[in-house]
């Protein structure tokens, strides 16, 4: 699936650049060869779901899941049916904590991203069952990019940043219209070191409010219950 619409003219200069056009082929060569999630069909799902316009948070993880039908091109996102990814458990517990929200049975998404919350990782593609294995081919180009973009628009935006690879990304925000929000990362390795407690989810409410734009409803629906 291809990047359309406002999108697509904020990031036509890096279609390009040679990095993409190598990424382009490597990413390509990847499919053909080994097995890669997401599906090719929704590696810019990000994009997708969430027009650049209509963006209101940005939660920016660091690379797809790598399991078995886990990852659909929403960062932390599984489809119905799924079971829910340790980090996704971590993000619905602090979710609890903090608004009070019913943990549900599934791990979909798409509620928040039709909202205008971007779900991005700085990387969009993983070789299956081999964490972090396309770090480094330019997806990180490209997404430093498109964060460039968001944070260059003329209005209130929440960037939630979990862990390392998206705390780096803070630099890139500048504008000071916009609220970033950080902590270590949902995953069971570092949820205990600062991600619980860390309240993203009223905070970005709360400043929403403040400069007169429509809080998020975090609550996910259960689906089979």
């Amino acid at each position: 699936m291809a990047i359309t619409g406002e999108w697509a003219k904020a990031l036509k200069p890096e279609f390009g650049k040679p990095y993409y056009a190598e990424l382009y082929k490597t990413v390509g060569e990847e499919y053909r060869t080994k097995q890669i999630f997401p599906p090719a069909k929704d590696i810019f799902n990000a994009f997708q779901f969430a027009p650049l316009d209509e963006v209101k948070v940005v939660i920016l993880g660091q690379d797809p899941y790598h399991g078995e039908g886990q990852a659909n091109g929403l960062a932390f996102s599984v489809h119905p049916g799924i079971k829910v990814p340790p980090s996704l458990v971590n993000i619905y517990a602090e979710l609890h904590d903090d608004l009070g929200c019913e943990i549900p049975d599934n791990g979909d998404l798409t509620k928040w991203a039709k909202q205008g919350v971007m779900l991005l990782n700085t990387v969009l593609t993983v070789r299956a069952h081999q964490a972090n294995s396309h770090r480094g081919i330019g997806w990180e180009n490209f997404t430093d990019a498109a964060i460039r973009v968001l944070a260059d628009q003329d209005r209130p935006l929440v960037f939630i940043l979990w862990g390392t690879p998206a705390r780096k990304k803070k630099a890139l925000i500048q504008n000071p219209k916009h609220l970033v929000l950080e902590s270590p990362h949902p995953s069971p390795l570092s949820a205990y070191h600062g991600f619980f407690g860390s309240r993203p989810f009223s905070k970005t409410n709360a400043y929403l409010e403040q400069n007169g734009l429509t809080p998020v409803d975090w609550q996910i629906p259960s689906i089979y219950s």
